[in-house]
């Protein structure tokens, strides 16, 4: 195994377990302990993890739990979702994440042709109820806290499929660094999402602006659409126009 495919598997381990010991690593890598905190001196100057006595730990963002996040600017969430559904027509092929924003709009759709690719179980329970719209979930590992599907599964799933529209939120729009989100499965994920779609509309409360979650989804040139509630700044609102992005007001 190469070097850089070992730190990379690392960084997978320990995002995945949280902590865990120089020896565990050690011993599942077959190399040495002093090889291995070699490998930990160097990805925490990366910003990768956090060495600690003994071992390293994941400094990535928990996702917050869903009950955490449907009590969180609930009313902007809901005019942007309501904004965001009146943008989907009859016949389109869409993408929702498993944004609370996006439960939101699948409580909005009409019951229409349409079909949609989730990777949220709430918002397909929700779509099930319509029976005019399709429903297909990517599948892959289920994270409890977001209640949605993640991994490389979930990602491969979207290689058999293309969309007319994607629908996405974010933990950070930032003017330079782009949406971002708080762990890197949740944006690997969503960028995926973002290649297998022609358009991407970004819903974003305006508490999210100016923020640098901790891994990149995607560049703010992958954007077509921002749909935000009406305490964005005017100065970051011009900046993103002039950006050649569509800034959508949802009005409370």
């Amino acid at each position: 195994m190469l070097v850089a495919e070992r730190q990379q598997k690392i960084v997978e381990i320990v995002n995945i377990r949280k902590s865990i010991r120089v020896s565990e690593l050690s011993e599942s890598f077959n190399v040495t302990e002093e090889t291995i905190r070699r490998d930990l001196e160097k990805l925490e100057k990366e910003n990768k993890l956090k060495r600690s006595h003994g071992g390293a730990v994941s400094i990535q963002e928990e996702d917050p739990d869903v009950s955490e996040r449907e009590i969180t600017n609930v009313r902007e969430k809901k005019a942007i979702a309501n904004a965001a559904a009146k943008l989907v027509k009859s016949g389109d092929r869409i993408i929702l994440d498993a944004s609370t924003t996006a439960w939101y709009m699948a409580k909005a759709l009409p019951n229409i042709p349409l079909t949609v690719i989730t990777n949220s179980i709430k918002v397909s329970i929700e779509l099930s109820k319509k029976d005019k719209i399709e429903v297909i979930s990517t599948g892959g590992r289920l994270n409890t806290k977001s209640m949605s599907y993640l991994g490389p599964l979930a990602e491969r799933s979207l290689d058999m499929y293309h969309v007319n529209k994607c629908f996405m939120s974010c933990k950070g729009l930032h003017l330079e660094n782009g949406l971002s989100d708080s762990n890197e499965e949740q944006a690997l994920l969503k960028k995926k999402m973002a290649e297998q779609s022609d358009q991407v509309i970004v819903m974003v409360d305006s508490s999210k602006f100016g923020v640098k979650g901790f891994s990149k989804i995607a560049p703010l040139s992958k954007a077509r659409q921002i749909i935000t509630d009406s305490e964005i700044n005017p100065g970051v609102k011009a900046r993103l126009e002039e950006l050649q992005l569509t800034v959508r007001i949802a009005y409370i």
